[in-house]
């Protein structure tokens, strides 16, 4: 079978092969009569609009590079979803990429770049000045998701992490807590240092020095490790502050199956993300929410706006409450924010 075009289209539909293309062009104005006329004629022969064409004639793709560097934490597919639809909704569509921490982000970078991207998504690593400066060149928009980068050019979407890391410090330690750990996700990020600094300089502030330290690099394996060297001593803690949800699930199974422990009773357990499954009755996990819609929300608008390839970088920073579920103490009178 020969191939349909838009002038077949056009052809059945009465009308002309530039309407037609408005039809197709998202945002393009066309009446409603119209665009049902050329729907139902482009139904009855098959046809869909070649959008690599398009995009070599207009300039534009359509496309926005997504990178992240792993799935297995809960917090990223819920995003990608959000993230997702929001783009479709401009008539935009998401081409997704995966790289871990180790990977060379020049490398990524330009593979994205090959795709004639309209913008760039950035929830991992980042990119060397020279990369940065060839998208700022062509115009390419570029948001930094849940990280910034310090002395950076590029917007950045990020939770207020220093303040969700006070609010950890400030339960555990109005619960009467003394023996307060904390176990960190993956160094470099930003994330991960503005959560810890803000619980540390809480707990000072109140007096009280950090009973341990571990890091679990926000993964499974690394956590389950760490977890057990922790408490693999006489003097246990009896609170510990997860860098995130996915390394508290981790660390529950631990705590709870192989030690014994009971949660709350024996031993707090706060994460950071309130992903979907902190919320099942398994877990109950207290922890601080990302507000994802709003932080995606918050990218999409930097990432169209006007000044989105501007060499004054907008960081914006998002409140997150305190989500009070079962697996910490909470004490009468212990106010937080309203869950959500």
């Amino acid at each position: 079978m020969s191939k349909v075009t838009s002038q077949d289209v056009a052809k059945l539909a009465g009308v002309s092969q530039s309407a037609v293309s408005r039809v197709f062009t998202p945002g393009a104005s066309v009446s409603k009569k119209m665009a049902d006329k050329v729907n139902q004629a482009a139904n009855e022969l098959g046809y869909r609009p070649n959008v690599l064409a398009r995009s070599l004639i207009t300039g534009n793709s359509r496309i926005i590079g997504v990178v992240v560097s792993y799935l297995n934490n809960q917090f990223y597919p819920e995003i990608l979803e959000i993230l997702s639809a929001e783009l479709r909704k401009r008539g935009y569509h998401p081409l997704m990429f995966m790289a871990s921490e180790s990977d060379d982000m020049d490398e990524v970078m330009a593979e994205i770049l090959d795709y004639q991207v309209d913008g760039v998504v950035l929830a991992s690593a980042s990119m060397s000045s020279a990369l940065a400066d060839r998208c700022k060149a062509a115009g390419i928009s570029v948001v930094l998701f849940n990280r910034y980068l310090e002395k950076d050019r590029f917007h950045a979407v990020t939770t207020n992490n220093y303040q969700g890391g006070c609010k950890v410090a400030e339960l555990f330690i109005a619960a009467g807590h003394q023996r307060i750990s904390y176990i960190a996700g993956w160094e470099d990020a930003s994330t991960q240092r503005d959560r810890e600094k803000g619980f540390v300089d809480t707990l000072q502030k109140a007096g009280i020095e950090l009973f341990s330290r571990g890091v679990g690099n926000y993964n499974y394996e690394a956590t389950l490790k760490v977890t057990r060297t922790m408490f693999d001593k006489e003097l246990r803690p009896d609170a510990v502050f997860f860098a995130n949800d996915h390394m508290a699930f981790a660390a529950i199974g631990v705590l709870e199956k192989e030690l014994g422990l009971r949660i709350p009773e024996d031993i707090s357990v706060v994460g950071f993300d309130d992903v979907p499954l902190a919320g099942w009755p398994i877990f109950n996990l207290t922890t601080v929410r990302q507000p994802a819609k709003h932080m995606v929300a918050e990218t999409i608008r930097l990432l169209f706006s006007e000044s989105s390839t501007s060499d004054q970088p907008i960081h914006i920073e998002i409140d997150g409450p305190l989500i009070i579920r079962k697996s910490a103490i909470v004490p009468k009178g212990f106010l937080t924010n309203e869950r959500l």
